[in-house]
């Protein structure tokens, strides 16, 4: 009898062109790590009275398909999941391309996604994939990883694959080693770790349908935060955050001239520290910053993804 194993899954992803309706080709075979993209349908105990100690058997109720998808930061696939956080990109350039992705647009594309455990077998569709958020942290060593968390339509069970056989990247990983932060075009320098969070602030659309699916997914306000933990080595951050003023931070990661990610916050405000005394080691500011829409680029981040890939 097989049993299925993670290391024999495999993700298959297509941008679809009508909300909810899987694409019949085009799908890429997707790196990942680890996901827990799924559908889940509760159980409601009856209410009923006059039948006894014994419940009466319980209702279905609405049904939920989301979850999060842990992938490499890396060359090339990572560009699908910046479209599907940001839209589609502008690209220039013949060799190396560089894709723009920016923030601030009013409509998001939706994606198409299989999960396959080929021993079962079991082939799980999740028509309607948006992205609701996608987060990474940047470290002196380990892998690097973003996740991407979704709120999907809903899902379709099969025993065979709808998604044919996926195109397989080239996979090119970029690491923590690779890893450089900003401020304001200068090199920050004592910085012990970085997150950063992006959100669509996504709005389920649960209309009353006979299906149990969701209408769709519409995007709300967007949000940048994260955080940066640093050596108090001097006080130009502390500075700014009493000021309040804003300034911008740039993270990036470069294998070479043809292959980097910068991702750049263009408007970043600081909130004053607490700063601490733990015992004789050193002493480190920790500073959960927010984003905002600065008034030159007239938006709130922009990700640039330079590899040679023809597009997005």
């Amino acid at each position: 009898m097989a049993r299925a194993h993670g290391a024999r899954a495999q993700m298959a992803l297509a941008f679809e062109t009508v909300y909810g309706t899987p694409p019949a080709s085009g799908y890429r075979l997707m790196p990942f790590a680890r996901t827990t993209l799924g559908a889940e349908q509760p159980l409601l105990n009856s209410e009923l009275l006059g039948y006894g100690r014994d419940p009466l058997a319980p209702i279905k109720d609405a049904v939920t398909a989301d979850g999060e998808v842990v992938v490499p930061i890396d060359v090339e696939a990572f560009g699908f999941w910046l479209k599907a956080a940001f839209g589609a990109p502008t690209t220039t350039g013949t060799t190396p391309k560089t894709h723009t992705f920016q923030s601030g647009n009013w409509t998001l594309p939706s994606m198409a996604i299989e999960v396959a455990m080929p021993e079962v077998p079991r082939f799980a569709m999740y028509a309607g994939c948006v992205m609701d958020q996608l987060s990474w942290q940047m470290n002196r060593s380990g892998l690097l990883t973003a996740t991407a968390r979704l709120i999907a339509q809903g899902e379709a069970i099969a025993t065979t694959t709808a998604a044919g056989t996926p195109t397989a990247l080239g996979l090119q990983r970029f690491g923590h080693f690779n890893g450089l932060v900003k401020r304001n075009g200068t090199a920050l320098g004592n910085v012990v770790s970085a997150e950063i969070t992006y959100a669509n602030g996504l709005d389920r659309i649960e209309t009353i349908r006979n299906d149990g699916k969701i209408e769709g997914a519409d995007p709300g306000m967007a949000a940048l935060t994260g955080r940066i933990e640093v050596r108090f080595a001097d006080s130009a951050l502390v500075t700014q955050a009493i000021d309040g003023t804003p300034c911008e931070l740039e993270f990036a990661y470069s294998l070479g001239a043809n292959t980097s990610f910068t991702f750049t916050t263009h408007a970043v405000y600081l909130p004053v520290p607490r700063i601490e005394i733990p015992g004789p080691q050193g002493i480190q500011a920790t500073f959960d910053w927010q984003a905002a829409k600065a008034t030159s680029p007239a938006r709130m981040c922009t990700a640039v993804l330079v590899n040679t890939v023809t597009g997005y």
